[in-house]
């Protein structure tokens, strides 16, 4: 076998360059997904859920465009068509899955089109970021491929801070940080649409600067011996698996709990910060109704069976005004009092100031000689009033209308319902209401902290290319490498106690550290242990290693915060940074496995 050439250090920085836009990619993904889903209306408890999708295709594709791409040869190579293709998808759904909540969909309908969107992202710029941690493996010899992953891992950090800053970077210069419910603000939406342009441009560039070997002098390279037919042996997966070196799994073990880690972080943190450090107000949502049995009957529109709303998106409908205890049905209440005219009910609900509403169903309000305007008109002689609901008002029998599309222009009187199912209540004077606490998505409060999420996630990346500056400098790199995930460990822990903004610099400079390792060392000892021409595939196998405990932290996630919580409390979100801090530290402790440098030749 000969020996690869070094390469200068253009040539090293050229194979890795597109990683910086598909890095970009992945830190808008990461910062703002559960901040969009959140958006969207989903419950807290189950935003570890919309993650299980994404590694599970990664768990097919991964190893599968590994494989592949070791016996495909074409005239622009092995690995970049499958660059290529996963950019132009990534690209695509980029500019789609910020837009979930403007379609007028109903929430589960939003929410499962944010789904699909994202398991395309997820898979989309994994595939796009194989092929450059394969080029590494493919032409870059041992001695160097220290540095060609320092690289990878520098241009993987800029682009992450790049990704991170883009919704704080548009709100200091204009853009709307806030929006409609369920609709995601602007800030969000173009900082997809600028990392869309980014990664096109970036997969470009490496088309035009980067040439693959022919697969004759790759074969010279990497010692890829022919059977006496000319054909290269390509042994399955399962074959592969079995004939693993050991450091394939003892790096595994690892990576099982560095993974599920930071799963929890790009799950938990926006919710974990926006309550801890920004104070971001609670807002009860009304999901529907429930009778004495304990049926639930939960929609996105109730109606009563001639089509009345009694309940909208969470919210209430107003039935009415109780003014000096008589009921008068209106849809617009305000209050004048010197010139100054003050909204309570618009359009069947009651007003939100930031997301919160002034006022409460069924308390009584004294005028103090201000004049009340029920629909335009004014009341006369009015002392007090209080506000009531569609439930306070609903005795006997009633058919209720669950409805996933309501859609009515006053204008017209055009009435529009889809999705319809009906309910038969025996007595509505036992029904109440079936509610949970979450943060208010709506608040000025929760978009700067969503902001602020990003900030932060900037400076674990700049802990991360920092801390990358110093890992080569120890001697042992296994010990680097624990005390890189112990470094990180404390940075989680802290992340859910800190309460103050600029502290958490320093917790996210410390998970920057576990970062740091995670991106350099599995590859580098990985890599050194194999032989051979199936380098590819089993990089696509290694990434199980990622999508496992990715996929087992999505599944147990919601159930652990449930049982840290209280059903009618806001979810305890912070708690699941400081067991991810937990995980990390038994990741640590399980690098004592890995034996470096094997021996042992794989098929």
């Amino acid at each position: 076998m000969k020996n690869k050439p070094d390469l200068g250090f253009w040539k090293l920085w050229n194979l890795s360059f597109g990683f910086f836009g598909v890095q970009i990619a992945y830190a808008l993904q990461s910062a703002n997904v559960s901040r969009i889903f959140a958006t969207l209306g989903a419950d807290p408890h189950d935003l570890s859920y919309f993650w299980i999708l994404p590694p599970l295709m990664g768990l097919i594709v991964q190893p599968l465009v590994g494989s592949y791409s070791d016996k495909t040869w074409t005239r622009i190579g092995r690995r970049l068509p499958y660059l290529v293709a996963g950019a132009l998808v990534a690209v695509i759904v980029m500019c789609l899955l910020p837009n979930a909540g403007s379609f007028g969909l109903t929430v589960s309908m939003a929410i499962m089109i944010g789904l699909f969107a994202l398991m395309l992202l997820d898979t989309s710029i994994n595939m796009a970021m194989q092929p450059f941690k394969m080029l590494v493996g493919d032409m870059v010899n041992e001695k160097q491929k220290g540095k060609a992953y320092s690289i990878q891992s520098f241009l993987c950090n800029a682009g992450s801070i790049v990704g991170y800053v883009f919704p704080f970077f548009l709100t200091w210069i204009g853009l709307k940080n806030t929006a409609a419910e369920g609709v995601i603000p602007q800030t969000v939406i173009y900082s997809f649409y600028l990392g869309a342009f980014i990664l096109l441009a970036c997969v470009v560039y490496t088309m035009v600067k980067v040439k693959e070997w022919p697969p004759e002098i790759y074969a010279e390279y990497n010692g890829i011996e022919k059977k006496e037919n000319g054909k290269q042996e390509n042994p399955g997966l399962f074959k592969l698996l079995k004939n693993a070196p050991s450091t394939f799994w003892t790096v595994g073990l690892v990576q099982f709990f560095c993974w599920f880690a930071f799963l929890f972080m790009w799950t938990y943190t926006n919710g974990t910060i926006a309550k801890q450090a920004f104070n971001t107000p609670e807002a009860v949502t009304v999901d529907g109704y429930k009778d004495a049995d304990g049926n639930v009957y939960a929609a996105k529109y109730i109606a009563l069976e001639d089509s009345t709303l009694i309940l909208e998106k969470g919210k209430k409908v107003v039935a009415g005004v109780t003014v000096d205890g008589e009921f008068k049905s209106v849809k617009n209440l305000v209050t004048i009092a010197e010139n100054k005219c003050d909204t309570i009910v618009e359009n069947g609900l009651i007003k939100r100031i930031n997301g919160i509403e002034n006022y409460a169903f069924g308390q009584e309000y004294a005028l103090n000689g201000a004049k009340l305007v029920a629909d335009g008109v004014e009341m006369d002689s009015v002392s007090n009033f209080a506000i009531q609901d569609y439930l306070s008002r609903m005795n006997g029998e009633e058919k209720l209308l669950l409805v996933g599309i309501y859609t009515h222009d006053p204008k017209t009187k055009t009435l529009f319902l889809d999705e319809v199912e009906t309910a038969e209540i025996k007595d509505a004077s036992k029904l109440s209401y079936q509610t949970h606490v979450v943060l208010n998505t709506e608040s000025h409060e929760y978009n700067a902290a969503g902001n602020w999420v990003g900030i932060l996630f900037a400076i674990q990346a700049i802990g991360s290319v920092l801390w990358a500056v110093v890992l080569p400098q120890f001697k042992n790199r296994k010990f680097s490498y624990s005390l890189s995930l112990l470094l990180g460990a404390a940075g989680f822990i802290s992340a859910g106690l800190f309460t103050n903004q600029y502290l958490l610099f320093v917790s996210f400079a410390l998970i920057g550290c576990a970062w740091a390792a995670m991106l350099a060392w599995p590859f580098t000892i990985l890599t050194n242990s194999l032989r051979g021409g199936n380098i590819g595939a089993y990089l696509g196998l290694f990434n199980c290693s990622i999508c496992i405990p990715q996929i087992v932290g999505a599944i147990v996630g919601g159930h652990i915060l449930s049982l840290m919580g209280n059903e009618n409390e806001l979810a305890p979100e912070y708690m699941m940074m400081i067991i991810a801090g937990v995980s990390l530290i038994l990741g640590a402790a399980c690098v004592a496995f890995i034996k470096e440098h094997s021996s042992e030749e794989t098929a």
